[in-house]
């Protein structure tokens, strides 16, 4: 019987569900898995020279493997094509892709929204009732038998009300937590829950995950967009606690004149400690939309993005042409918890909708893109080459707010990539006219403790970098600001030079220059 798993519908959702081993073997004449040993693709019936489509025998192998506890293993010299079908292999158990390349082919697909893999545990959620929390609560009376994941949620409260041009009404009001076996918190709750009106737990493995290797190609979507955003998935999506992604690369190609955004090639959500270790990305065109307001804007499309995790760290992760301001900035998180990139070279590091607790760039050189931050905690950044516009940028789009101090330590900024800019050093901008939901802040002290700022490629008429722009927006003081922004009270500078020989402005704006108190030592 010829190789083909695509014959008859009936089958491929024997498939999906997890079809047993003898029976897939039977039908593709393969020989089935050995026992306790690592599954292979090939047992179920992959070939794995990038023309035929193996994702259902992949979905298969994953099936047999995760209720028996066995890894899976590809073959190093393997092309695995995954088609054009709506489904997804879901992976429980350590996974060795080695060498294995992988073909992505997005120009013509069943399903755009549909992941390609699902790291997930195979833990059931449970049940918790919690009625309500108050801000940087460390302990619940509840002892739950295992470490869980804890999102919590108050939908009488809006927050994160975007403005702009993507405007919309905000979301409601949510915190995600680890809520561990003597009923500690770890990870900063943001607010106070006079309610919560949603709990979702997933219980912790005890033993962690590792995905490792595999070279995947996308060949791109070329599809013109229309109004809003249009997110493509075709991903390796990860929600299992405890689980780390090693050395895994991927490339992205055939992108044309249009094309649909994408949310992440690696997309973590809802779960917590999740490491993607010396992995290679790629940044993606930059395509535009009709926004939310009427306008043209342009798609955030991601490869790297994390939504509601706890402890999510980027180690050695990279990139090429951090400079090309073609491309889409690589990163994109949203109410994550405590955040670590270390020796990382990506073109842009974005909390969109902000980090609490930690949030730490260690080593790491930044693109065109920059370092974005919306948050509350403490926001370090060390021994790290940033090439953005400002070093630091608060979003405008959510009121600049960042409740807590910064720290800049042996850092090197170049500001633009190189170009003839004006620098500002933390680009912030709320004049006090919108309300996003929360009290909005500057960071309350920063200290910068070693700086060198390479300026000589600058404007004409050029008189030396700011630290700030106009914080709170061109009204006159005398402006009514009904949601008042709170400005920085204290900036500590050390060891800061200047390539152009410039002296160091606090701001454009006189009324607040004068109110900043600057200590340079």
């Amino acid at each position: 019987m010829a190789r083909s798993f695509c014959g008859r519908r009936r089958f491929l959702r024997g498939l999906v569900v997890g079809a047993s081993a003898g029976f897939v073997a039977a039908r593709s004449g393969r020989a089935a898995p050995v026992a306790n040993s690592p599954v292979t693709y090939e047992a179920f019936g992959a070939v794995g020279d990038g023309k035929n489509d193996d994702l259902p025998a992949i979905v298969a192998a994953h099936a047999y493997a995760n209720p028996r506890g066995l890894p899976v293993h590809s073959r190093p010299d393997a092309t695995y094509h995954l088609g054009r079908r709506a489904f997804t292999a879901v992976i429980s158990t350590d996974t060795d892709w080695s060498t294995s390349r992988f073909i992505v082919d997005d120009t013509n697909v069943e399903n755009h929204r549909v992941s390609l893999f699902a790291v997930r545990s195979l833990l059931e959620p449970i049940s918790l009732a919690i009625s309500q929390l108050q801000r940087d609560q460390r302990q619940l009376d509840i002892a739950p038998t295992r470490d869980c994941w804890v999102r919590v949620e108050n939908n009488h409260t809006r927050v994160y009300i975007r403005r702009g041009l993507n405007q919309n009404s905000g979301t409601p009001q949510r915190d995600c937590f680890i809520l561990r076996r003597d009923g500690s918190i770890e990870g900063d709750i943001d607010g106070n829950y006079a309610i919560v009106t949603k709990v979702e737990t997933q219980p912790i493995d005890d033993h962690p995950l590792v995905l490792k290797g595999g070279i995947f190609t996308t060949t791109a979507n070329r599809l013109r967009p229309e109004k809003g955003n249009n997110y493509w998935a075709r991903n390796i999506s990860i929600s299992r606690s405890r689980t780390t992604v090693v050395g895994l690369t991927h490339h992205i190609v055939g992108e044309g004149e249009f094309g649909h955004p994408y949310r992440g090639f690696l997309d973590t959500s809802r779960c917590a400690d999740v490491t993607l270790l010396d992995c290679f990305v790629t940044g993606h065109k930059t395509y535009s939309t009709i926004g939310s307001a009427g306008e043209p804007v342009s798609m955030g499309t991601y490869d790297l993005t994390a939504n509601d995790v706890v402890n999510f760290t980027l180690r050695g992760c990279r990139m090429d042409n951090i400079c090309d301001t073609s491309r889409w900035g690589v990163t994109g998180t949203n109410f994550c918890k405590n955040i670590l990139l270390e020796d990382c070279t990506l073109s842009r590091m974005d909390t969109h909708q902000g980090v609490s607790g930690t949030y730490t760039i260690r080593r790491c050189t930044l693109g065109h893109a920059g370092l974005n931050a919306i948050g509350r905690g403490v926001l370090t950044i060390e021994d790290s080459t940033l090439n953005g516009r400002a070093l630091l940028s608060l979003r405008q789009d959510y009121g600049s707010t960042w409740e807590g101090n910064v720290v800049i330590r042996n850092c090197r900024w170049v500001p633009g990539c190189g170009r003839a800019i004006q620098p500002y050093l933390l680009n912030a901008n709320n004049d006090g006219q919108h309300d996003f939901g929360y009290p909005c802040y500057m960071p309350r002290e920063i200290t910068i403790d070693g700086l060198a700022i390479d300026d000589r490629h600058a404007p004409e008429g050029y008189q030396g970098p700011f630290l700030f722009s106009d914080p709170d927006g061109t009204k006159p003081e005398s402006a009514s600001r009904p949601f008042r922004y709170r400005l920085t009270e204290k900036v500590t500078l050390r060891g800061v030079s200047i390539a152009s020989g410039h002296p160091f402005r606090i701001s454009p704006d006189a009324a607040f220059t004068a109110h900043v108190k600057l200590l340079s030592l």
